[in-house]
C-alpha cells in the first residue's frame, strides 16, 4: 500500500519489486520522504522525467502498438471462467460472474454483489464518487447502467466544469475573435474542460466512450495547425457521435478542418497527392493493417480524399480542381472517379464502404473490449461485438449493451490497471472534490501535471492515440509523480481542486482505533480492508500501534498523508 510498494504491482520488474520490499520493511524511511516532499508545481513546465521516462513509446500504430506492449505477458489460463456467454440483462450477467486472481482478489471464485458493483464503477466511470456508489446500490445494476447508456441524460456539473474554461469547444470564428492568431489557448481550454467533465460529470460512461473515440480518431490537441479548429472537432465530431453511429462520426471527421489540417490533406492536390490521411484512414480509423491492404490501396485511398480541405477561416471546403480523378480501387471497393465535381460524393461512398467493412467492425470492437475488459481482448467477445456493429448499421450503443451483458466483462474483475489520467481523475472523484467558482484554475493545475505525466486529455502527439494497455505506462518515475498527485489532491494544495477539510467519512471518528480507521478508509477507497502488511506499514507511518486510539490532534496534519497512502496502494491502481 505504501508509496513504492505499488511499483512492483504495476511494473512487474525485479528492480521495482526490490523497491517495494524496501518500503514495506522500512516504512519509517518512507514517512520521512513523504513529509519532506512538497506539492507538485501547477506550472506548465514539465518535470525532469516528464518527456523522457514517462511518455509511452510512439513506435508502431494502433492495434499493433498496443499488442506489442502486451506481447510476452500472456496471463495463465483462467481457472474459474466458463464458456463465453451472453445474458439477457446486465444484472443476470453480473450474477454469473467469476473472479480470477488479481490485484483485488487472491484466489478467485464467484463474483460477489459488492465486487460486481465495484467492478462496474471501476470500468464504466473514471472512478466512483460516493454518490455513484449510493446510486448504484439504490437503483441496482440494470437501472443504473440503463441511465448511463441514455443518450439524452443531463449533466449539470459536467456542463458547469466545461464552462469554467471559456474557449472550450469554441468554433473557429469565436476563437479568432478572442485570441491572437496561432495561440493555443482554446486548445488548452478544451483539454482542461474535457478533464473537468471527467472529474465532475455524472455521465461517466459517455465520457469514457468519448475518450475511446477521441483517441481512435485522434487530432492532437494542442497541435500547430489546430489552434482555431481542434476545439470544435472535439464537440462536433467526437462528442456529438459518441453514442451514435460510427459511420456518421467517421464521415464527420473526414470533412472536419481539424482532421484535414492535422493529416495534411489540405496540402494535397491532383498533381501531388499527400497520402497521410488516406493511409491513416485505412491503418488506424477503419480496417487496420491485418486487412491486407497494399501500398496501391493507400495511394488510391488518398486520391479519393483529395480535394477535401479547409479555408483560412477554418471552414471545410471541397475544391474540385484539386481532386485526383481516374479509376480507383481499394480492397473490394472501386469507382470510376471520373470528375472532380463528383469527387466529394465518391469519397463519401468510399467512407460508407469502409465503415461497414468487417475488418472495421473488428477494429472498433477491439477498441471497446480493450478499454472495458482486458489488455488482451478475448477474441470471441471481439467477434460478437463486431457482428452487433454490422447488424446495427455501425451503432455504438448496441455494442456497449452487448459488452455489459457478456460473461467476459463480468469475469474480468481487477484485470485492468489505471493509466495516469484515470489514476488522477479517480483520486479526485474518490476524494469527492466539489465544483465551484475557481474550478477552472484547479483544472489548469491538474492538466499541467497530467501533461508532465504524458497523459493530458486529447494531447497525444501522434495519430494513433494514447496506449490503452498497462505495460505502456509502467515506469517507476511515473509512479512517484502519481503518488505526489495523490498527496496534493488529498491535502487540497491547488485552488479550485480542494475542500476545507477531508470528507467526514475519510476522517477518523471520535474513539476510533487506528485499525478501525484504516479499515474504513480501505473499504471506502479501494473496496476492501488493508491486508496485515499494509496495516502494519500504515501504523508505522503514524507512529502508533493499530490497536491504539487515534490521536485526533495529530490527525490534523497526518490524515491527508494517510489517505494519500491508501490511494497509493496497488488495489487503487486496479480498474
Amino acid at each position: 500500500m505504501v508509496r513504492r510498494a505499488a511499483i512492483g504491482a504495476v511494473a512487474g520488474t525485479l528492480a521495482a519489486g526490490g523497491l517495494a520490499l524496501e518500503v514495506i520493511s522500512r516504512p519509517d524511511t518512507l514517512r520521512n520522504r513523504v513529509l519532506a516532499a512538497g506539492a507538485p508545481s501547477p506550472s506548465g513546465a514539465p518535470s525532469s522525467r516528464a518527456k523522457v521516462a514517462q511518455q509511452p513509446s510512439l513506435a508502431a500504430d494502433g492495434e499493433d502498438r498496443d499488442s506489442s506492449f502486451v506481447a510476452g505477458q500472456a496471463k495463465p489460463p483462467a481457472k474459474n471462467a466458463a464458456k463465453p456467454q451472453q445474458f439477457s440483462g446486465f444484472a443476470a450477467a453480473a450474477k454469473a460472474g467469476v473472479t480470477e486472481p488479481s490485484l483485488l482478489v487472491a484466489k478467485g471464485g464467484p463474483l460477489t454483489d459488492a465486487q460486481a458493483r465495484q467492478h462496474l464503477l471501476n470500468r464504466v466511470t473514471f472512478g466512483p464518487r460516493p454518490s455513484d456508489v449510493k446510486n448504484l446500490e439504490k437503483l441496482g445494476i440494470d437501472r443504473w447502467l440503463a441511465a448511463q447508456l441514455s443518450p439524452t441524460a443531463k449533466d449539470p456539473a459536467g456542463d458547469q466544469a466545461w464552462r469554467s474554461r471559456p474557449l472550450a469547444g469554441a468554433d473557429p470564428a469565436t476563437i479568432r475573435r478572442s485570441i491572437e492568431n496561432y495561440s493555443w489557448e482554446a486548445m488548452f481550454d478544451t483539454g482542461m474542460a474535457t478533464l473537468g467533465r471527467q472529474v465532475f460529470g455524472s455521465r461517466q460512461l459517455f465520457e469514457v466512450v468519448v475518450d475511446v473515440f477521441a483517441n481512435h480518431l485522434m487530432v492532437s490537441t494542442p497541435s500547430d495547425r489546430g489552434w482555431d479548429v481542434a476545439p470544435q472537432y472535439a464537440v462536433s465530431v467526437i462528442r456529438k457521435h459518441a453514442f451514435g453511429r460510427y459511420n456518421a462520426m467517421l464521415k464527420a471527421a473526414m470533412r472536419h478542418p481539424a482532421m484535414l489540417r492535422y493529416l495534411d490533406n489540405d496540402q494535397s492536390n491532383r498533381e501531388s497527392v499527400n497520402e497521410n490521411l488516406g493511409r491513416e484512414l485505412l491503418e488506424l480509423h477503419t480496417v487496420g493493417v491485418s486487412s491486407g491492404y497494399t501500398e496501391k490501396d493507400v495511394r488510391n485511398s488518398a486520391y479519393v480524399l483529395s480535394g477535401r480541405g479547409a479555408t483560412d477561416e477554418g471552414k471545410f471546403e471541397y475544391l474540385a480542381d484539386r481532386h485526383r480523378t481516374g479509376r480507383v480501387k481499394v480492397l473490394g471497393w472501386s469507382a470510376s472517379n471520373a470528375s472532380g465535381k463528383g469527387g466529394l460524393a465518391t469519397g463519401d461512398r468510399y467512407l460508407d464502404y469502409l465503415a461497414i467493412h468487417p475488418a472495421t467492425a473488428r477494429t472498433i470492437a477491439r477498441k471497446l473490449v480493450v478499454r472495458f475488459v482486458d489488455d488482451s481482448p478475448p477474441a470471441d467477445l471481439v467477434n460478437r461485438l463486431a457482428q452487433v456493429y454490422l447488424r446495427n448499421n455501425t451503432a455504438i450503443l448496441p455494442m456497449l449493451i452487448t459488452l455489459f451483458r457478456s460473461s467476459e466483462f463480468w469475469n474480468s474483475f481487477g484485470s485492468k490497471t489505471k493509466r495516469p489520467l484515470e489514476d488522477v481523475v479517480s483520486s479526485a472523484r474518490a476524494l469527492d472534490l466539489p465544483i465551484g467558482p475557481t474550478t477552472g484554475k484547479g483544472l489548469e493545475a491538474v492538466y499541467w501535471q497530467l501533461n508532465n505525466l504524458g497523459h493530458a486529455p486529447l494531447a497525444w502527439p501522434s495519430p494513433n492515440g494514447y496506449p490503452d494497455v498497462a505495460p505502456a505506462w509502467s515506469s517507476a518515475g511515473q509512479m512517484l509523480d502519481r503518488w505526489s498527485m495523490h498527496r496534493a489532491l488529498a491535502h487540497g494544495w491547488w485552488e479550485g481542486m480542494k475542500r476545507e477539510k477531508l470528507p467526514a467519512d475519510l476522517r477518523p471518528r471520535k474513539g476510533d482505533t487506528y485499525r478501525a480507521w484504516f479499515d474504513r478508509l480501505g473499504v471506502r477507497l479501494i473496496g476492501q480492508r488493508p491486508n496485515a502488511r499494509q496495516r502494519a506499514a500504515l501504523s508505522t507511518f503514524v507512529g502508533a500501534k493499530s490497536t491504539a486510539r487515534v490521536d485526533q490532534g495529530r490527525m490534523e496534519w497526518q490524515a491527508g498523508h494517510v489517505v494519500a497512502l491508501v490511494l497509493d496502494s496497488p488495489q487503487f491502481l486496479a480498474r
